[in-house]
């Protein structure tokens, strides 16, 4: 029997924890206030986390960030149930899936069936998220997304879906394609992997691109598993394109660039997704050589919000946060954070803690919650739409390198150099 990994995080003032009042799978029906159940002692929230494997340093800080928002509200008292108001105490149910899809699965179903949480979360990324999505359908379980951004888990007939964190893939390269209208880039390369949320953002650019007349030399996917790319980039070159684009994981995104360094190639523009969520370990991982003036999506993490309709402000956060998880803070830590602020203000307007009005809650916070992770807006499929990923380069400082927004002009930090420096 697979042992099992979790947390429980109380209120500091030592507030016991008894045994869950009630199931995610309970009835899915709305309830008045008159006919409301008695309050549960605790709210359950069930996930699972990469501790190893090539997903484990997005996964840990992610879900680093999540046990933040838990210790943070059980200081209080626990979360704020609007539909008790109240404050009830919130447990964490946590299993190691080793960044395995069909572990995870397992995982999941077992929160839903033995465990039977409150919330169900899904660990990082679409891979990850993927078999959590079709059990949430089956069983009528709100599945709070937190970075699943993958446009298959997103239609009409998926009520039970809310993305927490980032916008939906597809749209994630918007700003970057205006970018390259912009700098007249005209011919260009892209390298993708050939999972969800790769393929959405590849298919979108090559849209937008061809829309406006930029051709696209070398357009190729490759297994989600790839690490070496040496033979590929020596027929990309063969293309000379004008801009080199790889959209993939972490683990693809830095032996991507190792590579492109090791080739003793130069590319004018290379533009990978990852650097901008886990800088500190590409500075660790590729070094500033292999990092100067190449080009990544900013994130939220990178700006600053000193006024939040819920939870803490930027500086608050990276404060608190610091003091409670020593090592470095990054987006992914502030995209789990956010996952309970997303939690939170569904419950808050929840009319019961039935799924479907769970879900309600979240449409109801919909267009009204703005945190350290920017406008929380959903559309009609539960998908995000109230952020646009800035385009960002990253520049020698120092021993490393540091990010700044170069595009939109109403987001920049800097100005983008293009083409990038030989050597």
């Amino acid at each position: 029997m697979r042992k099992k990994t979790f947390s429980v995080l109380t209120a500091a003032f030592g507030l016991a924890l008894a045994a869950c009042g009630s199931s995610a799978s309970s009835s899915t029906a709305s309830n008045s206030s008159s006919s409301l159940p008695p309050a549960p002692s605790q709210i359950t929230v069930g996930t699972t986390y990469s501790g190893s494997g090539s997903f484990a340093t997005s996964s840990i800080p992610e879900l680093d960030g999540l046990k933040f928002w838990i210790k943070y509200e059980n200081a209080k008292g626990g979360v704020y149930v609007g539909a008790y108001k109240k404050r009830i105490p919130v447990k964490l149910v946590a299993y190691n899936d080793l960044s395995s899809a069909t572990t995870a699965a397992t995982q999941y179903n077992q929160l839903l069936t033995q465990d039977k949480v409150n919330i169900f979360v899904s660990d990082f990324g679409s891979v990850l998220t993927a078999p959590a999505v079709s059990l949430a359908e089956a069983h009528k379980v709100v599945l709070f997304d937190q970075s699943g951004t993958g446009i298959p888990f997103f239609s009409p007939q998926n009520k039970y879906i809310v993305l927490a964190d980032l916008p939906v893939s597809s749209i994630w390269p918007n700003v970057l394609a205006k970018f390259l209208i912009s700098k007249q880039i005209k011919n260009l390369a892209v390298l993708y992997g050939t999972n969800d949320f790769d393929a959405s953002q590849a298919t979108t650019l090559k849209t937008i691109l061809a829309q406006n007349g930029i051709n696209i030399s070398y357009y190729q996917g490759v297994p989600s598993s790839t690490t070496s790319f040496g033979t590929l980039l020596q027929t990309i070159a063969q293309s000379k394109p004008d801009a080199l684009l790889e959209f993939g994981y972490a683990a693809n995104d830095a032996p991507f660039l190792q590579n492109v360094q090791s080739s003793g190639m130069h590319f004018k523009m290379v533009f990978t997704v990852f650097p901008g969520q886990l800088l500190g370990l590409f500075q660790q991982q590729v070094g500033t050589a292999g990092l100067s003036y190449t080009y990544t999506y900013g994130t939220n993490f990178y700006v600053n919000y000193p006024t939040v309709s819920e939870g803490l402000n930027s500086s608050q956060f990276a404060t608190q946060f610091a003091a409670a998880f020593p090592g470095e803070l990054n987006s992914l830590s502030l995209d789990g954070y956010n996952t309970g602020l997303v939690i939170q203000a569904s419950l808050k307007y929840a009319k019961s803690l039935s799924q479907s009005d769970i879900r309600a809650g979240a449409a109801a916070a919909s267009g009204h919650l703005n945190t350290v992770d920017g406008s929380f807006v959903l559309n009609s499929e539960g998908a995000q739409t109230g952020e646009l990923l800035p385009v960002a380069q990253l520049f020698p400082s120092g021993s490393g390198v540091t990010l700044k927004a170069v595009y939109p002009a109403s987001q920049a930090t800097g100005s983008a150099v293009y083409p990038a420096p030989v050597g």
